[in-house]
């Protein structure tokens, strides 16, 4: 599918259908629909269907109608009360769903902007439904862009939907009055799509060798990471939108190649290294030489038949789904607390506060700011707890959207609702069952949903979506917030109740600007990056530099630590020893004063000497590639012209 979307300004109130408002795009529709024979002033035929003929066909989608309806439902509340409503059709153009503002229901009635009612091209002539089918592009066509009159009232955003194997199966379609026509809202029908695109990638592939991946850590998790499919062999299945961009291939020319063609690793090599990183990510070449940080998610018991495993280990139920992962390892598998003891005397009292409540079915909450290593403490506790043979169920509060929490949460039975699955759907409260429920970000969890779970977590009994039967459940609680929850108590944001049921011990982890080993953590990072570069060099940090790591302010904590030694790790030399000139441009920004050798408070990082710092890391590294600025750039990681800025000492970019 090309990636641009074809549109045009608004018409001018007296320009011609032949004005410049007529792009090649919209210009080759209107000739195509003078060749289905439709004129301007052509009556619609919409010809809905009737009730028994459309309910087969939203049986023959219903896949398609399960992952989207709720997708719709949210981008409904983002686009909410401005006369439009959102349409879902088939690959024909026949609209399956549709829901909108009711102030524009009625309009949209008479244009049939309801299910059954078809809207390819050869019958609505140039509209955005049926030229985005046709050209398999996402298409906006405004006001009187459409051909037929009749339908030149509305601006029409519209994205194709692709299957798991690259087949066009649907389009969803924003349609308003032209009046109050927005620019984002093709951005939102683009997100929305991609959202149900990678719903309908990782149901497809549950059972298979997936691959998420991203040149940029902080992505992995979300709609930009790419994900790509393979059997249990390495043999290639697919791979989502985001990943054929990133390998810089279409489908039909990926199914060519194999996992150890296009990353250069076998089945087997890559889960060892998964593995061996204790269930962070590894690091992967892709064929253009671009470098990605990856996650793995199989199942355990599908690769031991095929000989990728040992049987005997326990069985691994990876799930994904809207912000959550569902994890089944064997103790060994993620790190423990005595891996996260590395000589701070904070993080040595909260393992000590810990491990006094760990047996005691005790809750507990992580409080820390964002990046401070809440999940990975989490998954320690849960390992050396005698839960650690059961599920670690993590859901993140936050990314899950509001409309999915609940279903996601507490599950839902057949018919729950509209688009439910056919056998409805286990919650993660019952798939945590017997073992730990990780509930990171609470303080982003909806209020009205707060006093379900404070339900559950009183009576221990769930009662999925849909269902009059109670079903007993036995978990430990682990939440984790960076927000200040009794702040939001305060502010009618947080239950009081649902608090202090939560909080049986709090323990909160320091920043890294606080902690008095990131020496040790930096050599353990340091030691995981290594292992994932077989081929590299052993890497270490010049002393110079670790003495501005220990100026850092580490805004972004680990995340930030992380994602900059994995940077510099691949632009060291031969040596492995990571220098200044190796360091991202914008780390500068982030060094703060150091005391003095008396103890006082001196102005060693000001401004003035980060700027001499900078200057000297470009300088150095400007030498080492004998002038050539690209190559000094792309070696620091900066553009041109900070290294034109810095060689010219001039205060505005060249021209």
């Amino acid at each position: 599918m090309r990636d641009e979307v074809s549109h045009a300004s608004p018409r001018g109130e007296n320009r011609g259908r032949e004005g410049e408002w007529l792009t090649p795009a919209i210009q080759k529709a209107h000739e195509r629909s003078e060749t289905f024979g439709l004129s301007a002033a052509t009556r619609p035929d919409y010809d809905v269907l009737p009730t028994s003929e459309l309910a087969l066909k939203l049986e023959q989608s219903r896949v398609l109608c399960v992952h989207a309806t709720p997708v719709m439902e949210t981008l409904r509340e983002q686009i909410v009360n401005t006369q439009s409503m959102i349409v879902l059709t088939d690959a024909s153009g026949l609209i399956l769903h549709s829901i909108g503002d009711d102030d524009f229901l009625q309009r949209a009635e008479k244009v049939a902007l309801r299910p059954g009612a078809n809207w390819a091209e050869e019958r609505q002539g140039t509209n955005a439904i049926g030229t985005a089918i046709i050209e398999r592009s996402p298409t906006v066509v405004h006001g009187d862009q459409h051909y037929l009159a009749a339908n030149q009232f509305l601006t029409c955003s519209s994205v194709p939907i692709s299957g798991p194997y690259g087949d066009l199966i649907g389009v969803l379609d924003v349609t308003g009055d032209h009046r109050s026509y927005h620019q984002h809202t093709m951005a939102l029908a683009r997100m929305s799509v991609q959202m149900i695109e990678n719903h309908l990638f990782a149901t497809t592939f549950r059972d298979t060798l997936q691959i998420s991946f991203h040149s940029r850590p902080e992505f992995l998790g979300t709609l930009m990471e790419g994900i790509a499919a393979f059997t249990c062999d390495g043999r290639f299945l697919s791979a989502n939108r985001s990943a054929q961009f990133q390998f810089g291939l279409p489908l039909p020319a990926l199914r060519a190649h194999t996992l150890s063609s296009l990353l250069g690793v076998t089945s087997t090599q890559l889960i060892d290294a998964y593995r061996s990183t204790l269930g962070r990510h590894v690091t992967l070449n892709l064929p253009g030489g671009a470098v990605v940080c990856a996650n793995l998610e199989y199942r355990r018991g599908t690769l031991a038949q095929n000989g990728l495993l040992p049987s005997a280990e326990p069985a691994e139920g990876a799930q994904r789904a809207t912000g959550t992962t569902a994890l089944q390892l064997s103790a060994n598998a993620l790190s423990k607390l005595a891996y996260l003891d590395t000589g701070d005397p904070q993080i040595a009292g909260v393992i000590a506060k810990v491990r006094k409540v760990i047996a005691r079915n005790i809750p507990i909450l992580i409080t820390g700011e964002t990046g401070t290593g809440k999940e990975l403490l989490a998954q320690a506790i849960h390992n050396d707890s005698p839960r650690r043979g059961q599920a670690f169920v993590a859901v993140n509060c936050a990314s899950i959207p509001e409309t999915l929490i609940e279903s996601e949460l507490f599950g839902y039975e057949e018919g729950a609702f509209t688009g439910a699955r056919r056998k409805g759907a286990t919650g993660k409260l019952l798939q945590a069952n017997g073992g730990t429920l990780f509930l990171d970000e609470i303080g982003d969890m909806p209020y009205p949903l707060q006093v379900r779970l404070l339900r559950v977590l009183q009576e221990r009994l769930v009662n999925p979506l849909g269902s009059s039967r109670s079903i007993p459940v036995d978990i430990a609680i682990i939440c984790a917030t960076h927000r200040d929850l009794r702040q939001m108590i305060a502010e009618n944001r947080f239950r009081e109740d649902l608090y202090f049921r939560l909080n049986g011990l709090v323990v909160k982890l320091p920043p890294l600007r606080e902690r008095t080993d990131l020496e040790r953590v930096i050599e353990k990072v340091l030691q995981r990056t290594s292992d994932e570069l077989p081929d590299g060099p052993m890497l270490s940090v010049a002393d110079d530099v670790m003495a501005l790591f220990a100026q850092c302010a580490w805004p972004g904590n680990f995340r930030q630590l992380g994602n900059l030694l994995r940077t510099a790790a691949a632009m060291v030399d031969d040596d492995g020893v990571i220098r200044q000139e190796h360091l991202p441009d914008d780390f500068f920004d982030y060094l703060v004063a150091a005391p003095s050798a008396a103890g006082t408070a001196a102005a060693t990082a000001s401004h003035n000497s980060l700027q001499n710092l900078q200057a000297s890391a470009i300088a150095a590294a400007v030498a080492q590639h004998n002038g050539n600025v690209s190559a000094a750039a792309r070696a620091l990681g900066v553009s041109r012209n900070t290294v034109y800025r810095h060689m010219s000492g001039a205060a505005h970019e060249p021209s």
